[in-house]
């Protein structure tokens, strides 16, 4: 029965906390992504182009339906047969934004359409373009109202990027591979990278739960 070494805890636990970095690194760079992509396809969701609304509705539909490790499969081993050459580290970022990037456009879409009708009407009133109305006047109401779900969705993303060892990328759960099979002791790698990642999550969570009752005590609602 295997007992806990504090000794060898406390040598890997250094570099456990550099992979740490690089988990945090590759989980906002596809948090960046899926933040832009979201939008944009929450504005194609709204779009007058029937033809151009069913594909995007259908692709989303088929992301949403497959795991994330699928996409990550994807991207890194057949997107290159395509022409599309990435290293290990674009392939998760894009897989993860790609991936969370469908979700976030309905946290954009029900916040858009969480703006009044009057809203709207104002605007065809004041004789603005369709771009007028999104920048100045509909997003910056609709953004705060989509805060708490993005912030649920980084958090989403972080507890995901283990995924990513999968195609060598050397984050957290990587890491703890590596010096599992180096050393042929699991405990203690794997139960430090539990505690890391419940260390980051929970005032994450936290941190999103007192925006959301913010932002709603602020709107009145």
């Amino acid at each position: 029965m295997f007992k806990w070494d504090w000794v060898f805890a406390s040598q890997i636990f250094p570099r456990l906390l550099q992979a740490t970095g690089n988990t945090l690194i590759a989980a906002l760079s596809g948090y960046a992504i899926a933040l832009v992509l979201g939008l944009v396809l929450a504005l194609i969701q709204r779009s007058n182009a029937v033809y151009l609304r069913w594909f995007f509705n259908e692709l989303m539909e088929f992301v949403r339906s497959t795991p994330l490790l699928v996409q990550v499969f994807f991207v890194f081993y057949v997107a290159p047969q395509f022409g599309l050459q990435l290293s290990a580290w674009a392939s998760g970022m894009l897989a993860i934004g790609l991936h969370y990037g469908c979700y976030m456009s309905e946290v954009y879409r029900g916040g858009i359409e969480g703006i009044p009708r009057g809203q709207w009407e104002a605007a065809t009133a004041l004789n603005m373009s369709t771009r007028q109305t999104y920048t100045r006047l509909i997003l910056p109401q609709a953004v705060p109202l989509c805060i708490p779900g993005m912030g649920n969705y980084l958090v989403g993303i972080f507890k995901d990027t283990p995924m990513l060892s999968v195609i060598g990328v050397a984050e957290l759960m990587h890491t703890a591979n590596a010096i599992g099979t180096d050393n042929f002791r699991y405990l203690e790698p794997y139960t430090l990278v539990g505690l890391i990642f419940l260390a980051i999550s929970l005032p994450s969570a936290g941190l999103v739960n007192l925006l959301d009752k913010f932002i709603r005590r602020r709107l009145g609602m």
